[in-house]
């Protein structure tokens, strides 16, 4: 199973974007599956997840502005990103969590600018 990633890209402080990912096999559907930002110089963290059952998590400094769905019949994950500030510059990795070892997509670039 792979991971193929689309959206990203540049926008000013307050804009918006939307990343999507989507998995060439429903083998592991039933696995979770989200978005791990990694910015410059920083760990790769976690910023929201959501389960075959549709139940998000977010990590608390996007509560409210990030959101994270799912379509079990294409196998992908949208995370619409909205009021994006300077801080959430990094390159976003798709992640679906297999049950050998994590699958990772390629990672997309998201700058914000001020």
């Amino acid at each position: 199973v792979q991971l193929q990633a689309f959206g990203g890209g540049w926008v000013q402080t307050g804009g918006s974007l939307r990343l999507s990912c989507a998995a060439t096999s429903s083998l592991f559907s039933s696995r979770t599956m989200g978005w791990y930002p990694q910015g410059p110089g920083k760990q790769r963290d976690l910023v929201a997840v959501i389960n075959s059952a549709g139940v998000p998590t977010y990590a608390d400094f996007v509560k409210g502005r990030f959101a994270i769905s799912r379509d079990l019949s294409k196998n992908s994950v949208c995370l619409l990103m909205t009021r994006l500030v300077p801080e959430d510059t990094a390159v976003y990795y798709c992640n679906l969590d297999s049950p050998y070892s994590p699958i990772w997509g390629p990672g997309t670039l998201v700058t914000v600018s001020s």
